[in-house]
């Protein structure tokens, strides 16, 4: 991993070091290099986004090749839709369907995954896919349905500090509770607005393990998830020629 702001340092650095080097660009920035193959991942969950943010609708029009992702959760209209806008604005790319299954896991020490159906469950998201990503729910709340869950605590009418706050700015968000940081002030609100909100298991969609953050008299479950394509191409296709001019 390098960190720094002489990114062309960075670069050759690298290069002495792989073969190979990949740019994920986080919170949907593009690269700042000029690479061999771009890669864009799109969301059906969000029909029409991929066209009305900067610079989501420069990576779109950039790539080689767009996943896109989520099918298995997206309806078949949204999908057709995002699928006719790549064709449209980026003809050229290659498209790949993938989904995005998701399971959960146990916490073990409270209730060792025991069946979530009939239990009161508080679903902790992802905070930036809530707030300005513009979703009402996230993959906690995709992974709690699967698990059978009917009960599910809102916890907007006992929120506190930051969080209230934060519900007050993006009034969008559904019965969910955002995770906003990883800070002692944020922690604090979210811990308060856990206990407050009376519920029994916690399903935990943030990409941190809130069970090593928080210490509840509460389960966490975590949701995780993976990609698996659909049908073809998929990616071992889109890399193929490219393994292939690199080997060589």
């Amino acid at each position: 991993m390098y960190a720094g702001v002489d990114y062309e340092a960075i670069l050759r650095q690298a290069e002495q070091e792989a073969d190979v080097i990949v740019w994920d660009g986080g919170n949907n920035d593009f690269s700042f290099y000029r690479p061999d193959l771009t890669i864009t991942v799109i969301d059906p969950l969000r029909p029409g986004h991929e066209l009305g943010y900067h610079p989501g609708e420069v990576n779109l029009r950039l790539a080689d090749a767009v996943v896109v992702n989520k099918v298995d959760s997206a309806s078949t209209e949204a999908v057709a839709q995002v699928v006719a806008n790549v064709h449209a604005v980026n003809p050229s790319a290659l498209v790949v369907r993938a989904a995005s299954p998701v399971v959960l896991e146990g916490d073990g020490a409270v209730d060792g995954g025991e069946s979530l159906v009939g239990r009161r469950v508080l679903v902790v998201e992802d905070g930036p896919t809530v707030t300005h990503g513009g979703m009402p729910f996230g993959a906690g709340t995709v992974a709690a349905h699967h698990a059978g869950v009917t009960d599910f605590v809102d916890p907007r009418p006992v929120a506190v500090g930051s969080l209230a706050a934060t519900y007050r700015k993006y009034p969008h968000i559904g019965p969910v509770l955002p995770a906003m940081g990883y800070g002692a002030e944020q922690l604090a609100d979210l811990t308060a607005t856990i206990l407050a909100s009376g519920c029994e298991v916690v399903v935990n969609g943030s990409p941190f393990a809130l069970s090593r953050l928080l210490h509840l008299d509460v389960a966490i479950r975590d949701a995780t998830y993976t990609l698996s394509e659909v049908g073809h191409p998929d990616l071992a296709d889109v890399l193929a020629p490219w393994i292939a001019r690199w080997r060589s």
